[in-house]
């Protein structure tokens, strides 16, 4: 199925958060994805970082096909070639840590959703010029919540979503949505390393859940 730049902006701000996950092991990825659909997630991006990453994600795309609502993008892509190679396996849109003016552009002419990383006024200014319907302030623990109060009160019709430090409490939470971000993108903080090496997923679960009850509260 096919989804929308509206669709999927849509049900980003509609959870407000998006998991940021990667794994080389399949059942684990599988069962991180579960968990995460079962908490109330609908849009999942998993990260082009190891050799196998390819492959993974062509497995947990099939796989999430039981889930008929769930997006499921591909994060830290560099290169056109990369992203050819993941969206003909099944890649919704396409999330990169810079702003690459040829992905931009290829992105655009296949119609594909693009988030491109951006941690300046320029690089903000350059990505709406190249059609950036949304931008990832990234890394977000070196920008802050201030770079996204200043980039809105220059254009306050900019979504952006940090992602990088973004932690799963209520007061840094509330910190990134006072300033205006359209929703969060939450790796590391979210992702317990304990939980995954055990395969707790039930608590990951309870965990994603919990999150998502407090950004639905701010």
């Amino acid at each position: 199925m096919k989804f929308t730049t509206s669709s999927i902006l849509q049900a980003m701000n509609g959870t407000g958060m998006i998991p940021v996950f990667n794994h080389t092991d399949i059942s684990v990825a599988k069962g991180v994805l579960e968990a995460s659909y079962k908490a109330g997630i609908r849009v999942f991006e998993f990260t082009n970082r190891t050799e196998n990453s390819l492959q993974i994600f062509q497995e947990l795309v099939q796989y999430a096909e039981k889930y008929p609502d769930l997006i499921m993008g591909i994060g830290t892509i560099f290169t056109v070639e990369d992203a050819v190679a993941y969206t003909e396996a099944g890649a919704q849109f396409i999330v990169s840590p810079a702003l690459i003016p040829e992905l931009a552009v290829h992105c655009n002419s296949q119609n594909i959703f693009w988030i491109p990383g951006c941690a300046t006024m320029s690089e903000i200014y350059a990505a709406k010029k190249l059609g950036a319907t949304l931008v990832k302030a990234f890394p977000g623990n070196v920008v802050g919540s201030a770079f996204v109060a200043a980039a809105k009160s220059v254009y306050p019709d900019l979504n952006i979503m940090p992602t990088g430090g973004v932690e799963p409490s209520e007061a840094n939470l509330s910190e990134w949505f006072r300033a205006g971000v359209f929703c969060v993108g939450m790796g590391s903080q979210l992702f317990n390393k304990e939980w995954i090496k055990n395969q707790q997923f039930d608590l990951l679960e309870n965990k994603i859940a919990d999150t998502l009850k407090i950004i639905a509260k701010l």
